[in-house]
């Protein structure tokens, strides 16, 4: 990479960062009245502000993270359109570490699932269409988000190398992808120990 790509990488990082660092799942839960750092799993993100203020906050809050990462990578692009693999990286890379490192909220934050489904959907459709698909299969056989999501992870990175993007972006798939599996580990315990919290079948709700 040249000079100019170093400083376009650092910009479009930094874009990144704090376009993801934006604490949807806080500004939103507050404006129901609640904590949500100090509510369930206090974690602040989409699941858990669903099971704690409703389906229809954790909805919004979704949506938002998705967006902060569409709007990160789509937005990286623009700074620097004559590298966007870069790019991509970039966007990537800042709203992925400013939504599980918010300094907005003293470097506290969520998984990155939604921020990690807002980028790829900017510029990686193809790669997320799989990983969607698959989330969506475990989650409608489990019922549990957190399996789904880990699995969700686990295929990105054979679906990036396998769509033939270059080794780069590969890599910040595979880093990515790694990190937020990683973010699971006390999902992935209460899986193992049966005490993770499952959504219940619509037919199956009192």
């Amino acid at each position: 990479m040249e000079e100019m790509d170093y400083w376009n990488f650092s910009l479009d990082i930094l874009l990144g960062y704090f376009l993801g660092a934006i604490p949807s799942a806080v500004i939103i839960s507050r404006c129901y009245g609640a904590d949500i750092l100090a509510s369930g799993s206090c974690n602040p993100g989409a699941t858990n502000v669903r099971r704690v203020v409703g389906r229809r906050a954790g909805r919004i809050v979704f949506l938002c993270d998705v967006l902060k990462g569409f709007l990160a990578v789509r937005g990286a692009i623009y700074l620097a359109p004559e590298n966007p693999q870069l790019a991509v990286i970039a966007g990537l890379i800042g709203a992925f570490l400013g939504h599980n490192f918010s300094a907005f909220i003293k470097f506290r934050g969520g998984k990155g699932i939604a921020v990690l489904i807002g980028g790829m959907g900017a510029a990686m459709a193809n790669v997320l269409s799989v990983g969607l698909l698959t989330w969506s299969v475990v989650f409608w056989v489990t019922r549990y988000v957190s399996l789904a999501s880990v699995c969700f992870c686990a295929i990105l990175p054979l679906c990036s190398y396998l769509f033939g993007y270059d080794q780069y972006t590969n890599m910040a798939v595979l880093l990515l992808s790694t990190f937020a599996i990683v973010r699971h580990i006390p999902n992935i315990r209460r899986l193992l120990a049966g005490t993770e919290y499952r959504f219940t079948r619509p037919e199956n709700r009192p």
